[in-house]
């Protein structure tokens, strides 16, 4: 099950594998907007403790669907014109960031998500009330220690890659 630092560290590792510019993390904006649209498919958890005091009443339903990526995806891309303190990410990235979390969720856990929303729903059962949200999110990332690992193994491969064969996997342009 990832959590709030495994998403970011798969969305870290996306960016830096698919992206072409990834001198631009030196910037405080960038890795920012990696971390808020890596973990952005789960307001449905924030929603659900507003709206029903549980966290799983809606959790991996709408915002866990390839809609809810390419939607949030085109808004967050729109958004710096709005706001100039937000990163310059493009549609592709915004869209790349928030479908990782959706990708990871659907792979490293045994809950289905709401892929093809809304031909097909499926939502968390149980209930996960605030206090058991904020432990899990504050106390319980020792359980993302594996994919923080194979994360940066994936990024430390890509850069041994990129200078042996001077190429890299992100698009040119």
């Amino acid at each position: 099950m990832s959590l709030p630092i495994g998403h970011a560290a798969i969305g870290f590792t996306a960016y830096n594998l698919f992206c072409r510019n990834g001198s631009s993390l030196g910037r405080w904006r960038v890795p920012l907007g990696i971390l808020v649209l890596s973990n952005l498919p789960d307001v449905d958890v924030a929603i659900g403790i507003v709206l029903r005091g549980n966290g799983n009443a809606f959790h991996r339903g709408p915002t866990h669907s390839l809609i809810f990526a390419l939607i949030a995806g085109f808004l967050a891309s729109r958004v710096w014109g709005l706001w100039p303190q937000w990163p310059r990410l493009g549609f592709r990235t915004c869209f790349m960031l928030i479908l990782s979390h959706v990708l990871a969720d659907a792979v490293l856990t045994s809950s289905p998500v709401s892929f093809f929303w809304p031909v097909a729903v499926n939502w968390s059962g149980g209930h996960s009330g605030l206090t058991h949200v904020v432990n899990l999110v504050l106390f319980g990332n020792h359980q993302d220690v594996v994919i923080i690992l194979g994360c940066a193994f994936l990024m430390l491969l890509q850069r041994a890659f990129s200078v042996r064969f001077g190429r890299s996997l992100a698009p040119k342009g």
